[in-house]
This record gives structure tokens, C-alpha cells and sequence, in this order.
């Protein structure tokens, strides 16, 4: 009945809590807005590396906001203080909040220690995206590493995220790949994902066990 009991009232939106039921946009309508995005920046624009470098700017921001939203919305989120875990928290959490599944694949480079890698098959913002000659290796998964540099950042693990195309044997298109690089500080120590400057914990050891 209406008015028949009290509505909870959120003095910050921050505090209501994220809906359980589908939430899902226009795979048609987030296509062209994000066209939209690329070709208005490349209006901006002189070069191609300058074109991602925006586009990345971009995706920065959703992630920072991304992250927000699941430390202090979603109370089921526990808060991961280990490498590991702020890598499995973006490969899984993160990637299923924005594009609906987990990741393809999570792995450790071969060559560097502090390097990690985010595949994907069919990187939804590739999967529309005709680049013409002329634009070379243009990738518009700038804008998803823009995303996971924003995560890391606000959760105290510095890194440099670039996106690659990486070729299937057999397959017409690529894989994309993000590629992680973490800041030399963050080695030596932990972090709590949602506290901006949290301090350093204690030393560990890396593997992906």
C-alpha cells in the first residue's frame, strides 16, 4: 500500500545499494556513444598515440569511479590488501560489472617480474570498430586500460596499462591484450583497495599459484 510504510532515505548516493536485478545498456546505444567518444577525440587530435592517450584519460575516470562504487556500495566486496587479489579483483569483479563475464585470461609476463596481462578475445569496445589503414595499429582498447589503470591507481597499485593486438594463429582477428606494468613501489609492499594512500603493510612474495 502506498504510504503504508517509510521510505529509507540515502544522504549519499554512494550509500544505496546496488541493485541485484539486471543491469544492462543497449549494446547498440553504448556502440555509438562510444564512437562518438573516438571520433570526437579524434578531432583533438594530431597522432595516434595522442588519440589513445585520451581515450585511456577516459577510461581512467570510469575506472576510478568503478572502484568506488563496488568498495562502498557493494558490501560483499571484501577489501584486498595483496597483489594477487587486486589483480583477480579487476580480471573478475570489475570485468563482470562492466562487460558481463569475467576475463578471457589473467597471467604473469615471462620477462619481468612486475608485469601482468589481461586478454581478451573479443574486447567489446574491438568488437565494432573497423580501423582504416591509414590509422595503423590504432586500439580502442586504450579506453579499458585507461579503466584498469584507474582501479589500480585509486586502490594504491600504480601501474602503466597499455592495450596491444595480439594475433591468433588460424584467426582473422586478435586477441587485445592489457598489459600491466606496476610502479616500482608497489612491490615492496600491500595496499588496502579502498583507502586513497593507504600505507605499506608488510612485504610478500608474488606468485600465481
Amino acid at each position: 500500500m502506498i504510504g503504508a510504510g517509510k521510505i529509507k532515505q540515502y544522504s549519499n548516493v554512494l550509500d544505496k545499494p546496488l541493485s541485484k536485478g539486471k543491469q544492462e545498456v543497449s549494446l547498440s546505444a553504448f556502440a555509438f556513444l562510444f564512437s562518438e567518444l573516438v571520433q570526437y577525440n579524434q578531432t583533438q587530435v594530431d597522432n595516434i598515440a595522442e588519440l589513445e592517450r585520451r581515450l585511456e584519460d577516459a577510461g581512467y575516470a570510469v575506472g576510478a569511479r568503478v572502484l568506488e562504487l563496488l568498495c562502498h556500495r557493494d558490501k560483499g566486496n571484501r577489501r584486498e590488501t595483496r597483489l594477487l587479489g587486486i589483480l583477480s579483483f579487476v580480471h573478475s569483479t570489475v570485468w563482470k560489472v562492466l562487460f558481463g563475464k569475467v576475463a578471457d585470461s589473467l597471467e604473469k609476463g615471462t620477462e619481468h617480474e612486475d608485469e601482468y596481462m589481461i586478454s581478451e578475445k573479443e574486447l567489446l569496445v574491438n568488437r565494432f570498430i573497423s580501423i582504416p589503414k591509414d590509422m595503423g595499429t590504432f586500439n580502442c582498447g586504450a579506453f579499458v586500460a585507461g579503466i584498469v589503470r584507474g582501479v589500480l591507481d585509486g586502490a594504491g597499485f600504480p601501474a602503466v596499462v597499455t592495450a596491444h593486438f595480439v594475433p591468433i594463429e588460424g584467426q582473422q582477428r586478435p586477441r587485445t591484450t592489457i598489459l600491466i606494468k606496476f610502479a616500482e613501489e608497489v612491490f615492496p609492499g600491500v595496499y588496502d583497495v579502498c583507502s586513497v594512500g593507504a600505507k605499506k603493510r608488510s612485504k610478500v612474495r608474488l606468485s600465481l599459484r
